[in-house]
């Protein structure tokens, strides 16, 4: 297998750290974005037609976009430990909260830097009052997801899962390119933060 990694990416990030939560060594092959090698014709003829990354290319050259499809493949692949939850009732839990961090937290801290970072001027119409909303949005839901973990060490079930990853991605942008930081009062969310940041695959 090959696993297809950009710099920087959030969502390259989450595969990278759940990799490595597997103790899984997968070899990767880093795609500079910048010099648009995720959309020549050969990469969106063969990784993937939409030009975004990550990509995982199985033995057989087949390959497999979105990073939560290439976990959920990885996961059945090698089990242990388990990422999406043990049974029925934490894999749904793991789900709903995956998609909770994904939409609430993610999801606004990419906005947020697409619309307002020099990365991006002159790639795109960068709209800064969007990016504006996006961290307001982000504070918000740093204030909601500080209530829900009081009293429990993770976001989804009483184990790390694959919503923690998701969670601990976005905050990680959100603090480096949006300028959004947990506040002094968000206790519960500071203590999680601690707990994520600090495991040895943090840095994956």
């Amino acid at each position: 297998m090959k696993f297809y990694d950009l710099a920087g990416s959030p969502n390259t990030r989450r595969v990278r750290i759940f990799m490595a939560e597997k103790n899984l060594d997968i070899p990767a092959v880093m795609v500079d974005m910048m010099k648009g090698e995720n959309r020549t014709a050969k990469f969106l003829e063969t990784k993937n037609s939409l030009g975004l990354l990550p990509v995982l290319e199985l033995d057989d050259g087949s390959c497999i976009a979105e990073s939560v499809a290439i976990c959920r493949y990885l996961e059945l692949q090698h089990p242990e430990p388990p990422l999406f939850g043990r049974d029925a009732r934490e894999q749904a839990q793991v789900e709903m909260w995956n998609r909770r961090m994904e939409h609430e937290i993610l999801l606004p801290a990419m906005h947020a830097f697409v619309h307002s970072h020099k990365m991006w001027d002159g790639r795109m119409e960068q709209i800064p009052a969007w990016a504006d909303a996006c961290r307001d949005k982000i504070r918000e839901r740093y204030d909601w997801l500080d209530k829900e973990l009081a009293g429990r060490d993770f976001v989804a079930t009483a184990d790390y899962t694959v919503a923690d990853i998701t969670a601990q991605c976005a905050v990680l942008l959100a603090k480096g390119v949006c300028d959004v930081r947990i506040a002094d009062e968000q206790v519960n969310l500071a203590a999680w933060w601690e707990r994520v940041a600090t495991r040895p695959t943090a840095r994956a």
